[in-house]
């Protein structure tokens, strides 16, 4: 049988929902819609379904996939109705079909990254944030599971390969275009070199809105 995929998006409190859970909520709705779909074997079998680029919990997203394994005769066209019928409110399905392209060919993401001032943004902060993302290097420290210490250090330049920031009246925009895996970046870091390196220009509030999912040539990957 071939491998499906939804492509979803998740928005408003939904956004709030984390991965296990998401995950959760995916398997009760495909029974819910009753639609099939491939599980594992065993004494506690469970539904063969996963997300290969996890959303962190509190991101809102107009184009994440899941992968699944349709059994039977469905019509694909019905699925994304069915489904979104079958959801809590603010997970959408957009679309069923066919795995194509593998997950490894998934390369890079845009994201859309609004810094919110309870003031105004600074004044020369636009400037600022297009001068530090222009830098030949940019090492922050972050987490790391592996490292003695707890942490490592990552150069965010070579893992970003489109930024632009746009000021309005009470936030920063930043459209970027980041690495997806192997390594990964996670958008908080450019947030977290922000308020290191322009202590004046860090945000109040931060929201991020993953836009779309991107191949080794910028395109869409599906």
């Amino acid at each position: 049988m071939p491998k499906h995929r939804l492509a979803f998006s998740k928005a408003d409190t939904a956004k709030y929902i984390s991965h296990l859970d998401l995950m959760r909520t995916f398997q009760r709705a495909f029974l819910r819609a009753g639609l099939p779909i491939k599980h594992t074997e065993g004494f506690n079998p469970h539904a063969f379904v996963s997300i290969p680029l996890p959303l962190s919990v509190g991101y809102s997203s107009a184009c994440e996939v899941l992968e699944c394994e349709l059994l039977g005769e469905v019509d694909r066209d019905t699925v994304p109705a069915r489904m979104t019928a079958a959801l809590p409110a603010g997970i959408t399905v957009h679309r069923c079909y066919e795995a194509a392209r593998p997950v490894k060919e998934l390369c890079w993401v845009n994201y859309i990254v609004t810094l919110e001032y309870e003031a105004g943004a600074p004044f020369g902060a636009e400037r600022a944030i297009q001068e530090l993302l222009a830098r030949a290097s940019l090492v922050v420290a972050k987490r790391s599971k592996k490292a003695k210490s707890g942490q490592t250090e990552v150069d965010l330049i070579p893992l970003i390969a489109r930024s632009t920031v746009e000021e309005r009246r009470d936030t920063i925009g930043l459209d970027l275009v980041i690495r997806a895996q192997n390594p990964g970046l996670n958008p908080e870091l450019v947030v977290s070199a922000i308020r290191s390196e322009c202590p004046d220009m860090a945000p109040d509030f931060v929201s991020f809105h993953r836009r779309a999912v991107l191949d080794g040539d910028f395109q869409p990957w599906e």
